[in-house]
Protein backbone atom coordinates (compact mmCIF):
# COMPACT_ATOMS: atom_id res chain seq x y z
CA UNK A 1 0.00 0.00 0.00
CA UNK A 2 1.77 3.27 -1.24
CA UNK A 3 1.58 6.52 1.04
CA UNK A 4 1.37 10.07 0.28
CA UNK A 5 4.06 12.44 1.33
CA UNK A 6 2.10 15.60 2.22
CA UNK A 7 3.89 18.24 0.69
CA UNK A 8 6.12 16.30 -1.39
CA UNK A 9 6.55 19.24 -4.03
CA UNK A 10 7.94 21.61 -1.69
CA UNK A 11 10.45 19.17 -0.60
CA UNK A 12 11.43 18.14 -4.06
CA UNK A 13 11.76 21.87 -4.91
CA UNK A 14 13.95 22.32 -1.73
CA UNK A 15 16.06 19.36 -2.76
CA UNK A 16 16.77 20.57 -6.23
CA UNK A 17 17.39 24.33 -4.30
CA UNK A 18 20.33 22.45 -2.50
CA UNK A 19 24.11 23.81 -3.53
CA UNK A 20 25.71 20.98 -5.81
CA UNK A 21 28.22 20.21 -2.50
CA UNK A 22 25.71 19.32 -0.26
CA UNK A 23 24.05 17.31 -2.65
CA UNK A 24 26.94 15.32 -3.64
CA UNK A 25 27.77 14.78 0.26
CA UNK A 26 23.64 13.32 0.98
CA UNK A 27 24.69 11.23 -2.15
CA UNK A 28 27.60 9.67 -0.99
CA UNK A 29 26.51 9.21 2.82
CA UNK A 30 23.35 7.46 0.82
CA UNK A 31 25.40 5.59 -1.54
CA UNK A 32 27.59 4.79 1.53
CA UNK A 33 24.36 3.03 3.53
CA UNK A 34 22.84 1.34 0.45
CA UNK A 35 26.51 -0.72 -0.03
CA UNK A 36 26.37 -1.66 3.57
CA UNK A 37 22.71 -2.67 3.89
CA UNK A 38 23.41 -4.74 0.35
CA UNK A 39 27.01 -6.27 1.85
CA UNK A 40 25.01 -7.36 4.44
CA UNK A 41 21.96 -9.02 2.78
CA UNK A 42 24.43 -10.42 0.07
CA UNK A 43 26.33 -11.90 3.53
CA UNK A 44 22.89 -12.96 4.86
CA UNK A 45 21.70 -14.56 1.46
CA UNK A 46 21.09 -18.60 1.59
CA UNK A 47 23.54 -19.85 -0.97
CA UNK A 48 22.79 -23.08 -3.09
CA UNK A 49 23.42 -21.72 -6.94
CA UNK A 50 24.26 -17.98 -5.92
CA UNK A 51 21.73 -16.60 -8.35
CA UNK A 52 19.75 -14.94 -5.79
CA UNK A 53 22.68 -13.29 -3.83
CA UNK A 54 23.75 -12.03 -7.13
CA UNK A 55 19.96 -10.68 -8.33
CA UNK A 56 20.66 -8.47 -4.55
CA UNK A 57 21.03 -5.35 -6.51
CA UNK A 58 21.05 -1.38 -5.91
CA UNK A 59 19.27 1.10 -8.50
CA UNK A 60 19.41 4.99 -8.81
CA UNK A 61 16.69 7.11 -9.10
CA UNK A 62 14.25 4.82 -7.24
CA UNK A 63 13.50 2.62 -10.80
CA UNK A 64 11.92 -0.80 -10.41
CA UNK A 65 13.87 -4.05 -11.05
CA UNK A 66 11.66 -6.08 -13.56
CA UNK A 67 11.02 -9.40 -11.75
CA UNK A 68 12.13 -8.17 -8.48
CA UNK A 69 9.86 -9.56 -5.77
CA UNK A 70 11.55 -7.52 -2.75
CA UNK A 71 12.81 -3.45 -2.83
CA UNK A 72 13.39 -0.75 -0.36
CA UNK A 73 13.36 2.38 -1.18
CA UNK A 74 15.35 5.29 0.34
CA UNK A 75 15.36 8.96 -0.98
CA UNK A 76 12.71 11.75 -1.28
CA UNK A 77 11.55 11.28 -5.00
CA UNK A 78 14.85 12.97 -6.41
CA UNK A 79 16.04 10.91 -9.21
CA UNK A 80 19.74 11.68 -7.67
CA UNK A 81 19.49 11.56 -4.34
CA UNK A 82 16.93 8.08 -4.59
CA UNK A 83 18.75 4.44 -4.38
CA UNK A 84 16.13 1.15 -4.32
CA UNK A 85 17.54 -1.94 -3.57
CA UNK A 86 16.05 -4.60 -5.06
CA UNK A 87 16.25 -8.70 -4.58
CA UNK A 88 15.02 -11.13 -7.92
CA UNK A 89 15.28 -10.65 -11.90
CA UNK A 90 14.27 -12.62 -14.42
CA UNK A 91 16.04 -15.38 -13.11
CA UNK A 92 15.32 -15.47 -9.80
CA UNK A 93 11.71 -14.85 -9.10
CA UNK A 94 11.66 -16.86 -6.04
CA UNK A 95 13.83 -14.13 -3.48
CA UNK A 96 9.92 -13.39 -1.27
CA UNK A 97 9.59 -17.29 -1.04
CA UNK A 98 12.92 -17.52 0.40
CA UNK A 99 12.42 -14.74 2.52
CA UNK A 100 9.21 -15.22 4.17
CA UNK A 101 8.80 -18.85 3.72
CA UNK A 102 5.71 -20.94 2.36
CA UNK A 103 2.69 -22.48 3.97
CA UNK A 104 1.79 -26.33 3.56
CA UNK A 105 -0.03 -27.10 0.19
CA UNK A 106 -1.22 -29.22 -2.39
CA UNK A 107 1.06 -28.94 -5.57
CA UNK A 108 -0.65 -28.71 -9.16
CA UNK A 109 1.06 -28.55 -12.16
CA UNK A 110 3.15 -31.62 -13.51
CA UNK A 111 2.74 -32.83 -9.58
CA UNK A 112 -1.05 -32.40 -9.36
CA UNK A 113 -2.25 -33.64 -6.17
CA UNK A 114 1.00 -34.04 -4.22
CA UNK A 115 1.29 -32.31 -1.01
CA UNK A 116 3.97 -30.11 -0.52
CA UNK A 117 5.50 -29.67 3.05
CA UNK A 118 5.92 -25.52 3.08
CA UNK A 119 9.94 -23.94 3.67
CA UNK A 120 10.93 -22.11 6.47
CA UNK A 121 11.05 -18.61 6.11
CA UNK A 122 15.69 -17.56 5.24
CA UNK A 123 14.83 -13.83 6.32
CA UNK A 124 18.11 -12.18 4.71
CA UNK A 125 16.30 -8.82 3.00
CA UNK A 126 14.79 -6.88 5.31
CA UNK A 127 16.32 -7.41 8.91
CA UNK A 128 19.61 -5.92 7.66
CA UNK A 129 17.55 -3.36 6.12
CA UNK A 130 15.83 -2.88 9.45
CA UNK A 131 18.94 -2.88 11.51
CA UNK A 132 20.91 -0.51 9.37
CA UNK A 133 18.46 2.67 8.17
CA UNK A 134 18.98 4.70 11.66
CA UNK A 135 22.61 4.63 11.00
CA UNK A 136 22.06 5.31 7.20
CA UNK A 137 19.63 7.81 8.02
CA UNK A 138 22.41 9.03 10.69
CA UNK A 139 24.81 9.50 8.35
CA UNK A 140 22.82 10.99 6.05
CA UNK A 141 21.85 13.62 8.39
CA UNK A 142 25.53 14.31 9.42
CA UNK A 143 26.71 14.79 5.79
CA UNK A 144 23.91 17.21 5.16
CA UNK A 145 24.61 19.30 8.22
CA UNK A 146 28.10 19.28 7.48
CA UNK A 147 28.14 20.18 3.89
CA UNK A 148 25.63 22.66 4.76
CA UNK A 149 27.73 24.67 7.45
CA UNK A 150 30.77 24.29 5.03
CA UNK A 151 28.59 25.96 2.16
CA UNK A 152 27.06 28.27 4.77
CA UNK A 153 31.17 28.96 5.98
CA UNK A 154 32.41 30.94 2.27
Amino acid sequence: MATKLQGRQRLLAKMAALPTEVRSAIKQALAEGADEITDMQKRLAPVKTGDLRNSIVQTWGGARVRYSSLSATAGAGDPDLTVRISAGNSKVRYAHLIEFGTAPHINGGKFAGSQHPGTKAQPFFYPPYRALRKRVKSRITRATTKAAKKVAGK
